[in-house]
């Protein structure tokens, strides 16, 4: 696989990680920083702990939140990189529509 298509296919996940209105609430509980247990990211979710912590595994896989243990406990937190990675892939993915657009343009007016 070439370092692009790793590339996409990283951003593809991630993507699909953050296309979830549950796992995006749990991110935003996580974003001033501080690592939090999973009984405190699923208070007035709706959820089982169960069910919250499969939405922390998708996240974590896709490397937008990191798990630590502490004795009995796991504790999650947001891993700003993988935000920035995102936030890079579409400002070159805009970049590029840009420039085809303004292609088509110019096109289209010399015809």
């Amino acid at each position: 696989m070439s370092a692009l298509e790793l590339e996409r296919s990283e951003a593809a996940r991630l993507f699909a990680a953050l296309g979830d209105a549950t796992r995006l609430l749990l991110l935003s509980r996580l974003e001033d920083g501080r690592a939090r247990p999973i009984a405190e990211l699923a208070e007035g979710i709706g959820l089982t702990r169960q069910g919250v912590s499969k939405h922390l595994r998708v996240l974590e896989l896709a490397g937008v939140v990191t798990r630590r243990r502490v004795g009995r406990e796991s504790r999650y937190r947001a891993e700003p990189a993988a935000i920035d990675s995102a936030r890079v892939y579409l400002e070159r993915a805009s970049a590029q529509w840009d420039e085809t657009l303004a292609r088509l343009e110019d096109h289209v007016s010399e015809g």
